[in-house]
């Protein structure tokens, strides 16, 4: 018991050092930062696409709107159970937004859309649906195909993965 506390307040404190001090408010330099990853993948638990793909919006997110985890809203549509609710995970652990603070949520829909609100400043990215075919595709129980495309959603460019609306 005791160990899992100590990991938990580990884990806690370290996503506040990346929240508070070791973010940049570039997202292409955060996706190239590996350290950055690599928490993101123990926060959550595995490396997948969802999660992937909630950690790009989110950091797209803190880009556009300007980091405030306090400040910032984030919306989720999509089916509410993994893997597309990975994707809440990603948002989470790169915006601040958390469910304790009640500055996210998730309603059930088809695809996968995230509303970022700051002040009077929204962003809306909605999955593309070629990318939402291309996880599809990937045999259920493949694990190493799974980690190869989240590996390659990390690195494509923000405009071929969402369509966005600022």
């Amino acid at each position: 018991m005791f160990q899992k506390i100590l990991v938990a307040t580990l884990s806690i404190l370290f996503f506040a050092f990346v929240v508070c001090i070791g973010y940049d408010k570039n997202e292409k330099n955060m996706v190239q930062n590996e350290e950055f990853l690599s928490q993101a993948v123990k926060f959550h638990g595995h490396l997948g696409p969802y999660m992937i793909l909630g950690l790009r919006a989110g950091l797209y997110a803190n880009q556009v709107l300007e980091k405030d985890p306090m400040q910032t809203e984030a919306i989720i549509e999509t089916l509410p159970q993994p893997p597309q609710s990975c994707f809440v995970d990603g948002v989470q652990f790169a915006t601040g937004c958390t469910m304790g603070k009640r500055n996210i949520s998730l309603i059930e829909g088809e695809g996968l859309k995230a509303s970022f609100k700051k002040n009077d400043k929204i962003l809306i990215l909605t999955l593309k649906q070629e990318i939402i075919e291309e996880i599809n595709s990937l045999p259920p129980d493949d694990e190493e195909a799974w980690e190869n495309l989240a590996k390659d959603l990390y690195q494509r460019e923000i405009e071929k993965i969402f369509k966005i609306s600022k």
